[in-house]
């Protein structure tokens, strides 16, 4: 009876509640891995006064060298047995999978995913191969508003095998199920229910065990990621599982030579097609080798359509300077530009119609050198994946996180201060001289090893993650000193910049305790999210009204 009448209450509340807010559903917040917050309306320039920390929250898992909790996913609104709840989800590096109510910061549930594959789980942890959960989860979109029930049925009986999920092709009512997808590391998929933790079907094999996958996507049902650095002598490659599919079909493609490894996975462009980019090796179509190259993918099926190699790849690939970001999808007058970046510490622009030109090697724009001078380049450049958002006039800007001291021919209109251990720089796209080209515009303030910026309303938030990473590198036994990282490293800080000029306008000051690695922001109804080395989930936002 009491059960009976929670769910009536539910059903009451639905009639007066609107549905809306934002969601964060994947990493960098879509697809297009633009960091680019579309539907936040509380935090802006103006509200930023009252930013303040609102909560944190420590989620046990064991750590694995130097990686432990990934940034959260949130929902804005899901149905649980104790009423409405914005939830943050997040995965730890143990296999584990958290659900933390997003207002009072309380664990709502935790789920641990045991080991199903015959090959047991590596017993080492390093920087390069940590073993574990690698890979960010991803959340279905919401449903689309006013159409029908749909999504997959309800979890089954305790005991009884959950059946496949139907598939889902964005409709569904309030009550419609979403799950969460979540890649274990013994490269099983599951799908969660976000409302309880359950299972909503039986684990599908995707990866091999072992492996080193980053970012999951999810696109008309299918699920789509990267592998790097060869972990549990896998190959590097692309791959995709297309759950309408009954027998549930594994994809991949191989870079033949060259890891990809930008942290965020695959970007996804307008029209389905998957971009990635491959890390140093040798570069040699003729053999189905692509390193240091920009790859675009069909859907679902992964047939190469395209790519783009700069044309010093080869030199690139005897300084170690691999192309190793998560490129972003920037549309721009009706078609999608892909801007990708790398060790090197330049940036390229490409036309998703034609990568490279003809020769694979002729981009439309390549930037001076911003980061970097030929004398070190181990851990400086550009990491992980790129930003990109549209001001109200309609000019497209793209953000970078730089690591290390900016090279100083790289002049900039607004500069913020010296940069010295690493930096977000900003550009413009811009029309000059009948070109499509990438504009400098600002550089922050000194940031220590910067996460990728997430955008919201004219103001953008950078993590200085802490992390010291410049440090020896014995390439030849592809060993990095990373176990010393976390000794050198202090604690991550937030900062709100003013996106049009890099301006400083908050900051977290002292309040973070450590640092992060691979750190990501999640932003969504009035909240910034990230998480630390020491198994803390840090909420920063704007006080709920009572």
């Amino acid at each position: 009876m009491r059960r009976l009448l929670g769910w009536t209450v539910l059903v009451a509340c639905l009639v007066v509640a609107p549905l809306g807010g934002a969601d964060w559903v994947t990493h960098s917040g879509s697809n297009q891995r633009d960091g680019w917050q579309r539907n936040e309306t509380k935090i802006s320039k103006d509200t930023l006064k009252d930013l303040k920390l609102l909560w944190k929250i420590r989620l046990e898992t064991k750590q694995r060298s130097v990686y432990s909790l990934y940034g959260p996913l949130i929902v804005e609104r899901s149905i649980t047995d104790r009423g409405f709840k914005e939830i943050a989800f997040v995965a730890g590096a143990n296999n584990d999978l958290f659900a933390v109510d997003a207002d009072l910061g309380k664990l709502l549930w935790q789920k641990h995913f045991d080991w199903h594959a015959e090959i047991p789980e590596t017993e080492q942890a390093s920087f390069l191969c940590p073993g574990g959960l690698t890979a960010w989860p991803v959340l279905q979109p919401p449903p689309a508003r006013g159409r029908g029930p749909g999504g997959p049925p309800p979890p089954a009986a305790r005991g009884a095998a959950p059946a496949a999920p139907a598939p889902q092709r964005g409709g569904g009512g309030p009550f419609a199920i979403r799950p969460i997808y979540v890649l274990s590391g013994d490269g099983d998929l599951h799908a969660v229910n976000i409302n309880t933790g359950d299972d909503l079907m039986s684990p599908l094999k995707f990866l091999p065990p072992n492996g080193k996958p980053y970012s999951l996507a999810y696109v008309d049902n299918v699920i789509y990621t990267i592998t790097g650095q060869g972990c549990g002598g896998n190959p590097n490659s692309v791959y995709s599982l297309d759950l309408n599919d009954p027998g549930h079909t594994v994809r991949y493609w191989r870079s033949g030579s060259g890891g990809l490894w930008g942290t965020a996975g695959p970007a996804i462009g307008s029209d389905g097609t998957v971009y990635a980019e491959t890390g140093d090796g040798q570069y040699d179509p003729a053999t189905n080798r692509y390193a240091n190259s920009v790859v675009a993918l069909t859907p679902k099926e992964l047939k190469l359509k395209d790519w783009y190699t700069p044309s010093n790849a080869e030199w690139l690939f005897k300084r170690d300077l691999d192309m190793n970001v998560t490129p972003v999808v920037v549309p721009y007058k009706g078609r999608d530009l892909i801007v990708g970046s790398g060790k090197e510490g330049r940036f390229f622009m490409l036309d998703s119609a034609s990568l490279g030109g003809a020769d694979h090697r002729t981009p439309l724009y390549r930037s001076d050198l911003i980061s970097n001078e030929e004398v070190d380049f181990a851990g400086a450049g550009t990491w992980g994946s790129l930003a990109s958002w549209e001001d109200s006039a309609g000019t497209r800007w793209v953000l970078a996180p730089v690591w290390g001291p900016k090279h100083p021919n790289a002049k900039f209109p607004i500069s913020n201060g010296e940069t010295n251990v690493g930096t977000i720089a900003a550009f413009k796209v811009e029309e000059k001289n009948g070109k499509t080209v990438l504009t400098n515009a600002w550089t922050s303030r000194n940031l220590l090893t910067p996460a990728a910026p997430a955008i919201a309303n004219g103001v953008v938030f950078a993590l200085a993650t802490g992390e010291w990473v410049r440090q020896a590198n014995d390439r030849e036994g592809g060993l990095y000193q990373a176990d010393a990282r976390a000794q050198k490293s202090a604690p991550a800080v937030l900062y709100a910049l003013d996106a049009t000029s890099g301006k400083e306008l908050w900051s977290s000051g002292n309040q973070v305790t450590s640092f992060t690695h691979n750190g990501e922001l999640s932003i969504a109804n009035g909240r910034v999210y990230f998480t630390t080395y020491d198994n803390t989930l840090y909420c920063f936002g704007i006080p709920m009204e009572h």
